[in-house]
């Protein structure tokens, strides 16, 4: 059995590969609420449009149809989010998933999208909440995040792969 090693990336290290990881926790998570506003709403982007209520407001939360103004932004508020998030995780877990431990990698990627539910919803003013909350019921927000989570490992570790190829 393999002794598990905490070692942290640097930081402008960690910010480079939060890129890879970050944007497949981007399109995972997008991909659940794709499927979970359809279940729960009857509209694939109406949990994207709410995002951006932080700029546009509960207007933005109430859109239903893709447009511009709120899936566009809203998406790309998204991504930029799961991005920062992204970078604590290779600064935490990212050494674990470069020498290919998957275990620490997933757990890690999981931990990181608990800490991020976590502050989103307990330390953030409402203003400045995801916006999905809105639209979704808890346990698809439970999916939500655990798609992020996934995301950021699977992500991850195909950027390590294709680095240890090159």
């Amino acid at each position: 059995m393999k002794r598990f090693e905490y070692r942290r990336k640097p930081w402008l290290q960690a910010a480079r590969d939060a890129l890879a990881s970050g944007t497949l926790g981007s399109v995972a998570s997008t991909a659940a609420l794709a499927a979970a506003g359809y279940k729960e709403t009857g509209s694939v982007v109406a949990p994207t449009n709410a995002i951006s209520h932080w700029y546009w407001g509960d207007r933005a939360a109430r859109h239903d149809e893709p447009s511009l103004q709120y899936t566009l932004f809203g998406y790309a508020t998204h991504h930029v989010a799961s991005i920062f998030w992204a970078t604590f995780y290779e600064r935490w877990f990212g050494t674990a998933k470069d020498r290919g431990d998957v275990v620490p990698a997933v757990a890690g990627g999981l931990a990181v999208s608990a800490l991020a539910c976590f502050v989103d919803y307990k330390l953030t003013p409402r203003r400045l909440q995801p916006g999905y909350e809105l639209r979704l019921s808890r346990p698809a927000l439970g999916v939500v995040y655990g798609a992020f989570g996934l995301g950021l490992a699977v992500g991850s570790m195909f950027n390590a792969a294709a680095r240890r190829r090159a």
